[in-house]
């Protein structure tokens, strides 16, 4: 009897690898990701340019607001898009494309990969909203953004195997406007923490995403006064220098664990 149940956890065991699921996911750490060139938190630059992004849109409201306001200061800016949500409100992903914005892949249906999930399956949400961003656009993008920043070698082999780059945030521009923490507090965590070559996550389609754009409206004037020029991800890294970024301490920050969630995106 015992070697029989043996038999079949065996069995089961190899089915499930088979099929892309592994007991655990498993990560390696930033430094490890970043020098094979499969995960980019931040650009090591020279030139005052900062990367501005908005995740878990399009939104037929604030993603018209924040379009407007980009557009005001002549900012640009990477749309991390939600497939299902670009099904629904296809106007707004072509009008993001025709002024200049970028919009890349953040999964069909905003799935986590904290836990179990088939290569399969992550292969699946990619290419379905691929398919719907490359038929609005006319083209397609090469980055890649996890829901709530998740991710460990299986999503990273996939996403590579279908031309992605990761693109995650600088540890210390993560506004948690999710939360809805206050204008102010968006404002504070931006513009104190500005360098040269940050990657800022936001977010046009969210709970109290009210704030996110008042907060907008403060940060990109200020931005602009101090130099800095707001410019696409795919910009960004045409300015990178060679030398690795410098990793600053994480003290506003909890679960330093790579692949956990970085208390930002939703």
């Amino acid at each position: 009897m015992g070697h029989g149940i043996a038999r079949l956890t065996l069995v089961a065991a190899c089915l499930l690898t088979l099929c892309g699921f592994t007991g655990q996911p498993v990560a390696n750490t930033r430094e490890y990701y970043e020098s094979r060139g499969e995960i980019v938190w931040e650009v090591p630059t020279d030139e005052k340019l900062i990367a501005l992004t908005f995740d878990d849109g399009p939104d037929a409201t604030t993603t018209l607001q924040i379009l407007d306001l980009l557009a005001k200061y002549d900012a640009k800016a990477t749309f991390f898009v939600v497939g299902r949500r670009a099904e629904r409100f296809p106007e707004v992903v072509k009008r993001e494309a025709l002024e200049g914005h970028e919009i890349a892949n953040h999964t069909y249906s905003h799935m986590y990969f904290n836990r179990k999930v088939s290569a399969s399956a992550i292969a699946g949400e990619l290419e379905k909203t691929s398919n719907t961003l490359t038929e609005l656009t006319g083209r397609k993008c090469r980055w890649f953004r996890p829901p709530g920043g998740f991710y460990n070698d299986t999503v990273v082999q996939v996403a590579k195997e279908q031309g992605y780059t990761l693109i995650l945030w600088s540890w210390h521009q993560d506004t948690r406007d999710w939360i809805s923490p206050g204008v102010g507090k968006i404002v504070r965590k931006v513009l104190n923490n500005a360098r040269n070559g940050d990657i800022v996550l936001l977010h046009d389609h969210v709970g109290g995403a009210n704030q996110t754009v008042a907060a907008l409206g403060q940060i990109l004037p200020e931005l602009r006064n101090r130099g800095y020029r707001m410019v696409t991800v795919s910009e960004l890294l045409l300015h990178k220098r060679s030398q690795p970024v410098k990793l600053y301490p994480r003290n506003d920050r909890t679960g330093d664990r790579p692949g956990d969630r970085s208390g930002g995106g939703r």
